[in-house]
């Protein structure tokens, strides 16, 4: 298996966040993580990244436990995340802020590559290149940290609510650049969201977290037509 949680449980003092949680994922895929606010998506993403230490379980990545390593080493691994908030560094240019997310990188060269890639998928970057990130629209912001987090070139990248606050024009932009960084960049997803339709749309399979543990999983399309998630999570009920 090349992504798993293995029964994870997080506790915050004495608030149980995760309960048991087990999830996998296949190299390649886009895996959905949806659910209401408190159901523990951010909480699943903190635990793979190192920043929540688990009080029960394993997590494997490529066929190493990565749960007893701090957030650097699991950096170095592979794993890159983009959190919720859209945090730039915002005193910074948006050119500099794209660099901070190579510092581990040595290759120039590559550097550069990666830099071009950026303004190919988001040309309102080149546009801002010297622009105060702080200055910046929240969804040019979204676009810098998307971008930053690839700057590692990371093999699974994980995506804590990017439609966030967001027009709809510019989620339909950021959706484009998800499939398009898993479909071109062969790079795995874990996309957490609150808009459970565009997730259930560009996602292969997601899980639905309720009170810290999955309540539901599925292949994305059919969870896209499942009546419970439709009253749940779609605000639809079928007709």
């Amino acid at each position: 298996m090349y992504f798993e949680l293995r029964n994870i449980s997080v506790r915050y003092d004495k608030v149980r966040a995760l309960d048991d949680v087990s999830l996998v994922l296949e190299r390649g895929e886009i895996v959905a993580l949806i659910g209401a606010n408190g159901a523990g998506k951010t909480s699943t993403l903190r635990a793979i990244t190192g920043l929540a230490r688990p009080t029960a379980g394993e997590i494997w990545f490529n066929g190493q436990r990565i749960d007893k390593l701090d957030p650097a080493a699991i950096v170095g691994l592979g794993i890159s995340m983009v959190p919720e908030g859209r945090h730039v560094y915002p005193f910074m240019s948006v050119k500099d802020n794209l660099l901070m997310g190579a510092y581990l990188r040595k290759d120039k060269k590559g550097i550069e590559q990666d830099l071009q890639k950026s303004f190919a998928r988001f040309p309102r970057l080149k546009e801002r290149l010297r622009q105060q990130a702080g200055s910046l629209s929240g969804g040019e912001q979204q676009m810098v940290v998307i971008s930053r987090a690839l700057m590692a070139r990371p093999q699974l990248i994980l995506l804590d609510e990017p439609s966030l606050g967001l027009a709809p024009m510019v989620v339909r932009d950021i959706a484009r650049a998800i499939v398009e960084i898993n479909r071109e960049e062969g790079i795995s997803v874990i996309l957490v969201e609150q808009n459970s339709r565009m997730a259930l749309k560009i996602s292969n399979r997601a899980y639905a977290l309720e009170t810290g543990r999955i309540a539901l999983t599925g292949n994305s399309a059919d969870l896209l037509n499942d009546d419970h998630i439709r009253k749940l999570y779609l605000g639809l009920a079928r007709l």
